[in-house]
This record gives C-alpha cells, structure tokens and sequence, in this order.
C-alpha cells in the first residue's frame, strides 16, 4: 500500500464495542470517515445506539447496529456472525465496553465488583479476540485495539477494582502482540486520560476543577481526540507497531 492510501481503511471492518456514546461512538465514527464498514455495539440502550448510528451514517459512514453483552460468551459469537454475515470478516477489533466504576476504598468493593471488572477487561477482549481469530489469520490481517486508561500507569487510589482489571488487560495486550505478530495481526493499546463524557455527568465538580490544571496541555481531552489515534492503529500505516500502550491525555502521563 502507498503512502497515499497507507491510512485509508476502505475494504475492511471494524466492531466497535460500546460504541451508542461517549469515546466509543467517537472513534466508531472515525473508522467509518477513514472507509472501514462498521458494526457499531450496544447492550441496553436502542435509543442512543440508534443516534449513535444517525450520526454515522451523515459522517458518510457506512455500517450496522449489532446488540449483545460482549461479556456473554454465546451473545459474542451471536454478534460475530451477524456482523460477518451483513458486512464481512471482522478485521478491525476496537474493544471499549465497560461499566459504571465506582471510586471507593478497598474494604467497600467486594469480589463480585472486581470480577465484574475482569469480565469486561479480560473476558470480553479474550473471548471477542477468539471469535474474529480465524478469519484474521486466514486473511493475514488483523488490527486489535483494547481501550485501556491512564489509571493503571498513575495507580489511582480508591479505584483499584478498575485499575487492576486494566493492569490485566495491558498485559493480556503484550502477550497477544507477540503471539499473534506472526500472522500479520497486531494488538496495542490505547490508554486515554480522563475525557469526560456522558457517564461522568454526576462526577463532583471539585474533581474537575482540580484534574484540569495536572494536564500540560491545559485543556480537556475530548473523544475527537482519540480518533487520529484508532485510525492510525487500525491501519497499514501502523504495521510495524504491536505490543504498544499509546496515551492520549495530553502529557499528563509520560513514560
């Protein structure tokens, strides 16, 4: 592929999960304008997957909703083959579901929380990446983005159900990337800073007056922010880079 077109996603598709708001309905959107069909994923809401998918196709996306808790193994392989059925193999895989995530000390989490945190950290990615595998090796391509956070890096305190689980999903990442490097699949990550969106409405406001003057570069991220970066990850352009955790909050992370 030229450099010309090195960004371009034309001739492929993408399962965004989590993708009827905030982040995930963002960068679906970003793959659908880059020209990747795109199964846009929700679980409950019809109604904001349905705006979600509006605002889609007026990007001049082209794609489909697909329902499913992508933490259920018989719900995945139900949304893997409709998917494939209406658009084709699955070769773009954006994993970014998640849940409501509590800050709370460690003796008010129980373990029920925390395994809900690995169910949609561990589980999901595992059995998402399982169902799309033979037809990314078969094709010899393949692109897996798991959406990690800042969290793990800077080990947030009073959130360490969620920190945890994103701490396995990071080293889950660099052990599929060498795996799988072999048959032209790469898997990476990326990790945003706090982008407040729909779920964080009810967040206390000190919390953002005092996240806001940490950022260096003095502004608050927005998912727009995020989509250069799941555009360039889901492309050829990025064929030579697997294994990767890529953050995009402004500096306030640096490694």
């Amino acid at each position: 592929m030229t450099k010309e077109n090195s960004f371009s996603l034309s001739g492929h598709v993408a399962l965004v999960t989590g993708s009827s708001k905030g982040l995930g309905r963002a960068m679906a959107r970003a793959l659908g304008v880059a020209g990747a069909k795109v199964a846009l994923n929700y679980c409950h809401d019809q109604g904001k997957a349905l705006e979600a998918l509006d605002e889609f196709k007026r990007a001049g996306g082209e794609g489909m909703l697909v329902q499913g808790d992508v933490t259920d193994e018989e719900a995945v392989q139900r949304i893997h083959r409709e998917v494939a059925s209406e658009l084709g193999d699955i070769d773009i895989l954006l994993v970014n579901a998640t849940c409501d995530q509590p800050h709370m000390p460690i003796e008010q989490y129980d373990w029920d929380f925390y395994q809900k945190m690995l169910d949609f950290f561990i589980k999901s990615p595992y059995l998402l990446t399982r169902a799309c595998l033979p037809a990314m090796k078969r094709n010899g391509f393949g692109r897996i983005i798991n959406i990690g956070s800042e969290v793990f890096h800077l080990g947030v305190p009073n959130f360490s159900a969620y920190v945890a689980a994103k701490g396995g999903q990071n080293g889950w990442s660099r052990s599929m990337a060498r795996e799988l490097a072999p048959h032209g699949i790469t898997v990476n990550m990326i990790s945003p800073g706090w982008i407040p969106v729909e779920r964080h409405e009810k967040e206390p406001q000190e919390w953002k007056d005092a996240y806001l003057p940490t950022i260096p570069v003095g502004r608050w991220g927005v998912p727009d922010d995020l989509s250069s970066t799941v555009v360039y990850l889901a492309s050829e352009a990025s064929c030579f880079v697997t294994g990767q955790n890529i953050h995009v909050n402004g500096g306030l992370a640096l490694f």
